[in-house]
């Protein structure tokens, strides 16, 4: 299969070999792809390897042999977010929640088109973690495991004065005791309900709603944890930071 000029962001590249690299891109045709990019190394390869940095809007050639491509041109598209510190570590997250989930070959126009938002949020410099629970939200319906927030697993309508689990499977399981520890890994009504409606919600609520998300992206990624959340260290020196990057 030939790919020509074909859209795709960059999740990750690294070093292959001496003067190559190894570069997975999201693509809205395709899904995820795997690249090898061939003699990328040298003064006169420069532009090609700044088009192949993580974050990157490109537009690609390549011919696919087995489970990777060859890639044969890139190009730019337009400048990728410069970001730092909290933004960074953000991004990072995204591109690994795409590389762990998103699967190969497979169509993700839905996804695609969630990545290009995040990505401008992230540029624009918007509260980190409503722009990351946004993201898990769309990331999750556009592989088709959405769920509907604003009702609850029986059907019924979210109470907003009330706190919910999240079943990977069902959706919100209203909490029904308020044992010590409980509330830990529940999410408000009120923000179930925000993020149905792409309200930004109260901090408080906010908040709640990381630990919840974070308990169904674990069941997607099969138990196994993300590398990002053990470098944000649980995110514990951000957890009173309603902006921060509560991945």
């Amino acid at each position: 299969m030939r790919y020509a000029a074909e859209p795709a962001f960059v999740l990750h590249a690294r070093p292959w070999r001496e003067t190559s690299l190894l570069v997975e891109v999201l693509s809205a045709d395709h899904g995820r792809i795997g690249l090898v990019a061939r003699g990328v190394q040298g003064p006169k390869r420069q532009p090609l390897r700044a088009a192949l940095q993580p974050l990157q809007s490109i537009r690609f050639d390549a011919v696919q042999k087995g489970e990777l491509a060859q890639l044969s041109a890139a190009e730019a598209v337009d400048a990728a977010p410069l970001l730092h510190g909290d933004a960074a570590l953000a991004a990072f997250y995204v591109n690994e929640l795409c590389l762990r989930l998103a699967p190969r070959h497979v169509p993700q126009p839905e996804l695609h088109a969630a990545y290009a938002q995040v990505r401008e949020r992230l540029r624009a410099g918007e509260g980190l973690a409503w722009t990351l629970r946004r993201f898990e939200r769309d990331l999750l319906e556009a592989l088709g495991v959405g769920l509907a927030f604003a009702l609850d697993a029986e059907g019924g309508r979210v109470d907003p004065a009330a706190r919910y689990r999240l079943d990977p499977e069902e959706g919100p399981r209203r909490l029904r005791s308020e044992r010590a520890g409980e509330r830990r890994d529940t999410a408000t009504g009120r923000a179930l309900l925000a993020l149905a409606a792409d309200t930004l919600p109260e901090a408080e609520d906010l908040a709640s709603l990381r630990l919840p998300l974070r308990a169904v992206l674990l069941h997607h990624l099969g138990g196994r944890g993300l590398k990002s959340w053990d470098m944000l260290g649980e995110l514990g020196r951000l957890a009173a930071a309603p902006a921060s990057a509560q991945a």
